[in-house]
């Protein structure tokens, strides 16, 4: 079996170029015109005993790229296939371009474009030819399917793959035309459930950018649900953190990570009580937080970045405690996870 040539050495220098461009952060504001295209209001599900979904609420706005981040187990996929109206929720309500998941099914469907976790083509079929069998589920007339499909084709790169056999596809190959596939029938809002998921570094990147050309070349809002936490920060304006079917914060991802301090001290003690530090960093008026992590070392959370490595050995040392590591970072979105999803557990205990 044959493979395509490597994703970026099939591309020619003007769409290169055009992907580049989409490197800037997303720019997104919320003023008075926009609206509210997709609200949950208390949307619960329940799987016998299991809560999958515990009565979240959230309002994705129009035109923005609107992220869903937990563990795996945290609600994700669920609240995608209810927002679909794929699965029925047990409680609440949900309505996508102002229509009810529930009672109005059918006009959801025409609205919505859908990028299943798992890939959903016909792998001896051509690119063009799995885009075709698609359209025509929407009695689309030929004229119609051609149009539509040359362009999403052209949206997401795969122009010059079309009629190849899907079977020769490298995997960012096969998501992009996933992605094609969702967009068909120019959807107001694009559905993309861990769009990347099995995908090296660079692949990866590439896909982003095309959910970004997606998103300012067509004006299509996008609900992602992912579990990596750097694509999260690279597309969304904004963030909503799952964890076990909860909403347990959400923001920009700028704001997440100010959310839980200037600058974080990781460090492990080799003498003294580590109970007893802790304690006696959590009284300095500079400190934000104190978590203690399973591997036993300690996350100190600063208000004040003036505060550094030098200030807690010297603390440490007059106390009478030692240091076997220490070391200083800016916090990312993976840190503001572990904060909330520890958080989280500890209140439902």
């Amino acid at each position: 079996m044959s493979i395509l040539a490597t994703e970026h050495l099939t591309r020619g220098v003007d769409e290169l170029n055009t992907v580049n461009d989409l490197s800037a952060p997303p720019r997104f504001t919320l003023d008075q015109d926009r609206k509210p295209i997709l609200v949950v209001r208390n949307l619960g599900k329940r799987f016998g005993r299991v809560t999958a979904v515990d009565a979240i609420n959230f309002e994705v706005f129009e035109g923005e790229i609107f992220g869903l981040v937990g563990l795996n187990g945290a609600g994700k996929t669920t609240t995608m296939l209810i927002l679909s109206s794929l699965l029925n929720p047990n409680s609440g309500s949900a309505s996508v371009c102002g229509y009810d998941v529930m009672k109005e099914k059918d006009d959801v469907r025409r609205s919505i474009g859908f990028v299943f976790e798992e890939e959903a083509v016909d792998i001896y079929l051509t690119g063009r030819q799995n885009l075709d069998f698609a359209a025509r589920m929407y009695s689309l007339s030929r004229q119609e399917r051609e149009r539509m499909v040359a362009s999403v084709l052209k949206t997401v790169g795969l122009e010059q793959h079309a009629n190849s056999k899907v079977r020769n596809y490298s995997g960012g190959m096969l998501r992009r035309l996933e992605i094609a596939r969702g967009m068909l029938t120019s959807p107001r809002v694009l559905l993309l459930d861990e769009p990347t998921i099995g995908l090296d570094v660079q692949t990866r990147r590439y896909v982003w950018d095309y959910i970004r050309r997606t998103n300012r070349e067509r004006g299509v809002t996008a609900l992602l649900a992912t579990s990596y936490l750097d694509e999260a920060d690279y597309l969304c304006n904004r963030i909503a953190i799952l964890h076990e079917g909860r909403i347990v914060a959400t923001g920009t991802p700028e704001a997440l990570k100010a959310s839980i301090g200037e600058n974080l001290i990781t460090f492990k003690l080799s003498k003294g009580s580590p109970e007893e530090f802790a304690g006696l960093l959590q009284k300095m008026p500079w400190t934000k937080s104190i978590e203690r992590r399973d591997n036993g070392t300690f996350v100190l959370s600063l208000k004040d970045k003036s505060i550094g490595i030098p200030a807690i050995v010297r603390m440490a040392k007059a106390h009478g405690f030692g240091i076997s590591s220490i070391q200083s970072s800016t916090p990312s979105l993976n840190d503001v996870l572990l904060h909330y999803t520890k958080k989280g557990t500890e209140g439902a205990r």
